[in-house]
């Protein structure tokens, strides 16, 4: 398709998703500076930053606190972080790539690409095993409805999960595929929502698919065109110093700082093996505001196509069925759905506690409480970090309040 007519389309797209507000958003930098410093003064995180975008230019940069408290290192605008989940849609971006290509069709089986997930089986309620109703498809390892489990439940299939293990750093993608897919089904694939190791099998997928690894793929279609020149599964040492600490929450709510170990053998050992497609990266504030902005922008970014218009409508678009009422935490986000590997807001706030947002908005988080989001209505995105676990669903509300202000509804829903 000619550039001109790509710039078009985008814009049109723009034009539609991002139409007006009945309540525009307008942002004061005071206030989100007051939100920063009130996170760390109340103890809640040792440090946080964020960067939002809008009509086209930063609109608003800050931080608070520190990158590492022990060590006296603030904050800062080029500290790298954990983004853990913030990972996924990248690797979704990756795999949407090679379907513009035609490399697949979104239906196609799981199994036509990757055969060891041709035998998985789904475990009843009595703990029986049986075969699915149908196979998975990649559509369902996109929108989270594949039935993969993730280690997050109490129930038979993640009992086994966590017992092989798949997504341990000592097993490539490949042997984590095999690992997986010995690991039965929480349910029918299509039948729920739950959140899963669905996209490190779309990592696999990229693989399979490409030829390359999933570590040199996404390095060479998307963070070298893009300019991400900070974020990467594999680090230099020479970065170690720009880390932000890791702080875990204890049951008296206090925060203590997390030994380096984990983070050394994800990011800063050679000899690891796993790249995984839903978590592992490390990035800056500037960098993954890049990712965000070629979102906003239809896929595009000063001159680099990622991904048409078209394909990052369909992403941003809910994908659930009306039906699928069991979606395992996805309602504490929010009135959303979930369209390819971002959670998608369809509804306005509902109560004075839910998070605030306009609808049309797409986005993510990571297990230590980063976050960002694509609003379209407001021609904005934003990215938030701190490192704090486990995930805080406070400090995003209050972000989000800092952002929209307190009684922000937007537009309404369809």
């Amino acid at each position: 398709m000619p550039t001109m007519l790509l710039a078009f389309v985008a814009a049109l797209w723009l034009g539609l998703a991002g139409a007006a507000p009945a309540e525009p958003l307008k942002l004061d930098k005071g206030r989100i500076d007051a939100a920063l410093a009130r996170m760390v003064a109340d103890g809640r995180v040792a440090g946080a930053s964020a960067l939002v975008w809008q009509d086209g230019q930063e609109r608003y940069f800050g931080t608070s606190g520190f990158a590492d408290r022990e060590a006296n290192k603030p904050m800062r605008r080029d500290t790298l972080v954990q983004i853990w989940s913030m990972t996924k849609p990248v690797t979704g971006v990756a795999l949407m790539q090679l379907w513009e290509q035609g490399r697949f069709r979104l239906d196609d089986p799981v199994a036509l690409y990757l055969p060891e997930f041709g035998q998985v089986k789904v475990v009843d309620k009595a703990g029986a095993l049986r075969a699915p109703a149908r196979p998975m498809t990649v559509r369902d390892l996109l929108r989270h409805t594949a039935g993969l489990a993730y280690g997050m439940r109490p129930g038979p299939a993640d009992v086994e999960y966590r017992k092989v293990e798949p997504l341990a750093l000592t097993n490539t993608l490949s042997e984590a595929g095999v690992k997986l897919a010995q690991v039965p089904l929480l349910f029918d694939p299509g039948q729920e929502w739950s959140y899963s190791a669905s996209v490190d099998v779309q990592a696999m997928l990229v693989e399979k698919l490409s030829g390359q690894t999933h570590e040199a793929y996404v390095r060479e279609h998307i963070l070298a065109p893009l300019k991400m020149k900070d974020t990467a599964w594999t680090q230099p040492e020479a970065n170690f110093a720009r880390l932000a600490a890791t702080y875990v929450a204890g049951t008296d709510g206090k925060i203590a700082r997390q030994a380096d170990v984990q983070t050394r053998r994800m990011n800063f050992d050679p000899a690891r093996r796993m790249t995984m497609g839903g978590a592992g990266l490390v990035s800056s504030l500037d960098d993954y505001m890049r990712f965000a902005r070629m979102l906003l922008n239809g896929g595009e970014l000063d001159g680099a196509r990622i991904l048409k218009p078209s394909t990052v409508k369909l992403m941003a678009t809910d994908q659930l069925d009306p039906s699928m009422k069991d979606r395992f935490f996805l309602p504490t986000k929010g009135a959303v759905g979930f369209g390819f590997d971002f959670a998608v807001r369809t509804g306005q706030p509902k109560t004075p506690g839910e998070n605030r947002g306009a609808v049309g908005e797409f986005f993510w988080d990571g297990a230590a409480t980063t976050l960002f989001f694509v609003d379209p209505a407001n021609k904005a995105a934003a990215v938030f970090f701190v490192q704090k676990m486990p995930f805080d669903v406070t400090l995003h509300r209050d972000f989000r309040e800092a952002v929209y202000g307190k009684g922000y509804l937007g537009p309404k829903g369809d």
